[in-house]
Order: structure tokens, then C-alpha cells, then sequence
């Protein structure tokens, strides 16, 4: 997906809320202390980590950080949802995944030497998310063996999930790339059908899966004429996984 201006002119500054309200939201506090890298924290340390970090709200399409900026927090989604992408040699964006409320991101800049931002990362629309200082949780793992291996257990548990993406994205059939992407987005994978919800937009799903909206969509299409799967806007409903898997083998 071509970008219609930089990225340089579509960054302006979060705009930081409550700076000095502690992060009080009970549900988002339940979701902090549920994340692997917070779960094994004693209260003590997680409200001193807290107080170091600060609450930043994005508008839609509002940059947060840029690719190749220095690094110096980590994030963790409030509310909202956020894309990350980087841009090739030619100034097109390729989308590399879409962030939900409870999830982390750029916390590899924990162990980065040097602390650099490897893309960008995007609002998709009105967002919440608590900038983390990367030197604040360094604090904490150097002094807390307990939390080091919880920490490295959560990288491990990724780094299997990045192999897994880029299994998807060595297939070379842009129908298997999908299919393979769509079963990935069912709660019990193939084993069960269901209804699913596309992270993305359309278009950004297609710069995920690295092939062009008009290829999505006309993927999409036969999918659908063939009663594979139902579409309702960005719901899908797939009856029959054990039928996808199938026509892509």
C-alpha cells in the first residue's frame, strides 16, 4: 500500500494524559499485571513501574514513533489499536502487524544495543497506551532474577510466533498466504470453524500477507463464491476450516 504523504509529515506529538494520575483503570491494570512481563512483579515494583510511566493518547493515524528513532520506552495498549509497518527501499509501507488492547510492543528495545526503533508505529484509530522507560524495567530484571526468566520466557514464546509468521510469508501462493492467515485468526485453529475479525483493514491485511488489495480481494471473492467462507464487512465466518486447508495443499 503506497503511503499518500511520509511518514515524516504525518508525525506530530502524542499528546500525554494525566501525566500526573497514577494509572488507576481497573481493567487495564488487570490486563498489566495478566502480561508475562508484569505477571511475575511483586506490587511493589509494578506500582513503582507505573509511576515512571506515562499514559499517551494517539489520534487516528498518529504516529507514535518513527523507524530508526532511538528508543528509550516500550509500550503496553490501553485501548485502541495500532499498526506497525516499515517502509522499503521505494517508499511503500509494508504492514508487519497490528497491536490490541493488552498487548506489548517494541519491548524487544529492552535488550537492543544500540536502542533503535526497527519501524513505525501507527494509531488505526483513537488510541490509549502506557509509554514504559526501557531503563526503569532494566532496573527491575538486573535485580530480580525472577523477573529476568519471565521476561526471556515471553521472548521465547514470540520468537516462536515471528517463525510461525514467516513460515506464512514463504509460501509463495498468495491464495495458501491467506488461507494459512485466516485459519491463524480462529480461536481453536483448524480443529473448529467459526467467526473471525480482521485485525486490519483490508488493504493493510493484503500489505501483511504481501500482495496487493486488488489480489485480496479478488482471493476473498472466490473464497466466498465457493462457500468457503462468509463475509460481512471485516467479519468472516469460516464453516469448514478442514475445507481451506485442503484446496491449499
Amino acid at each position: 500500500m503506497a503511503l499518500t504523504q511520509t511518514a515524516e509529515t504525518r508525525y506530530t506529538k502524542p499528546v500525554l494524559v494525566a501525566v500526573n494520575k497514577p494509572f488507576d483503570d481497573e481493567d487495564g491494570l488487570q490486563a498489566l499485571r495478566s502480561h508475562p512481563l508484569f505477571s511475575e512483579l511483586n506490587g511493589k515494583d509494578l506500582q513503582h513501574l507505573i509511576q515512571q510511566s506515562r499514559r499517551i493518547r494517539l489520534g487516528h493515524h498518529q504516529l507514535l514513533y518513527r523507524q530508526d528513532m532511538p528508543a528509550h520506552h516500550f509500550f503496553f495498549v490501553i485501548s485502541g489499536r495500532l499498526r506497525l509497518y516499515r517502509l522499503d527501499s521505494s517508499g511503500i509501507d509494508r504492514t508487519l502487524d497490528s497491536i490490541a488492547p493488552g498487548d506489548c510492543f517494541a519491548e524487544v528495545m529492552i535488550y537492543a544495543d544500540p536502542p533503535r526503533y526497527a519501524c513505525y508505529a501507527e494509531a488505526l484509530k483513537s488510541s490509549e497506551v502506557l509509554m514504559i522507560p526501557v531503563k526503569a524495567y532494566q532496573d527491575m530484571l538486573e535485580s530480580n532474577p525472577k523477573y529476568a526468566q519471565a521476561a526471556l520466557r515471553h521472548y521465547a514464546k514470540r520468537a516462536v510466533s515471528r517463525f510461525h509468521d514467516l513460515e506464512i510469508m514463504t509460501v509463495q501462493n498468495a491464495r495458501d498466504r491467506l488461507i494459512r492467515y485466516l485459519i491463524d485468526l480462529l480461536p481453536n485453529g483448524a480443529d473448529e470453524g467459526g467467526e473471525v475479525e480482521l485485525p486490519l483493514p483490508k488493504c493493510l491485511v493484503a500489505s501483511r500477507l504481501a500482495m496487493q488489495p486488488e489480489t485480496f480481494s479478488r482471493i476473498l471473492a472466490d473464497l466466498k463464491a465457493n462457500g468457503l467462507v462468509r463475509v460481512n464487512r471485516s467479519r468472516l465466518f469460516i464453516s469448514d476450516p478442514q475445507r481451506l486447508i485442503e484446496i491449499s495443499q
